[in-house]
C-alpha cells in the first residue's frame, strides 16, 4: 500500500536502503530510518487521501494512532514496517547477546510515534 502512495521510485530507493543498511545495522539507527519513512508516508498520504483511495486507507491508519492508542492500530502500522522489511527481503527479528527476541519494525514503529516528542524542549 505504501508503495501506491508514495511512488515507485521513492518506494524502490527505500527498499534498495534497506537490502543495504539492514544485515549489518544497529537497531537503534535502523529504527529511525524506518519511522522517517513511515512519517513521509504518513505526509503523502494526507495529501492525496481525497485523490487516492490507498492513500485515504493509508491516512486512516495513521491517524487512528493519534486518536486512540491501541494495540490494534500500533499493530496496524508494524504491519507497514514489516512490509517495507520484507519487501526488502531483510530480517526484522533479531536477538541481542542475552538471547532475548527484538524487531526493528517493532522499534522502528515507536520511534515512529515518539518522532515530535523532544523532553528536552
Amino acid at each position: 500500500m505504501i508503495e501506491s502512495v508514495v511512488g515507485p521510485k521513492t518506494y524502490g530507493v527505500w527498499i534498495d536502503m534497506l537490502k543495504n543498511l539492514v544485515p549489518g545495522g544497529r537497531t537503534h539507527r535502523l529504527s529511525v530510518v524506518i519511522a522517517g519513512m513511515l512519517k513521509y508516508s504518513e505526509k503523502i498520504a494526507y495529501e492525496k487521501r481525497n485523490q487516492n483511495t490507498n492513500a485515504d486507507k493509508l491516512d486512516q491508519i495513521f491517524q487512528k494512532i493519534y486518536e486512540n492508542y491501541e494495540d490494534e492500530s500500533f499493530a496496524a502500522i508494524l504491519d507497514l514496517a514489516e512490509s517495507l522489511m520484507i519487501d526488502a527481503q531483510v530480517n526484522y527479528e533479531r536477538v541481542n547477546s542475552k538471547g532475548r527476541k527484538f524487531s526493528i519494525a517493532e522499534s522502528a514503529v515507536q520511534e515512529f510515534i515518539r518522532w515530535d516528542f523532544m523532553p528536552w524542549e
